[in-house]
């Protein structure tokens, strides 16, 4: 592989997309077995997040996120909520 195209392939890696999936990742896989499933929403909300990303770009998928987080408590009887 050439140098530049390593260099566009850390680039890639660099976009903010790519960086949120892998902090849910990191959290989801890292922290989350520790404190426990406590998501009242299918998929769970670290699922949830990673597909916006995927699914919607940074800045939708962010929003979605935040939105689904507010959401996920108490006075919410959850269910199913796939990223539409």
């Amino acid at each position: 592989m050439r140098l530049k195209e390593k260099f566009f392939r850390f680039l890639t890696l660099l976009h903010p997309k790519n960086i949120a999936i892998m902090l849910v990742k990191c959290y989801k896989y890292c922290i989350s077995p520790y404190i426990g499933n406590h998501c009242r929403f299918y998929p769970s909300c670290s699922s949830y997040a990673v597909e916006a990303f995927q699914k919607k770009g940074f800045i939708k998928g962010l929003f979605l996120t935040i939105w689904r987080i507010l959401r996920c408590n108490p006075f919410n009887k959850g269910g199913y909520d796939p990223v539409k």
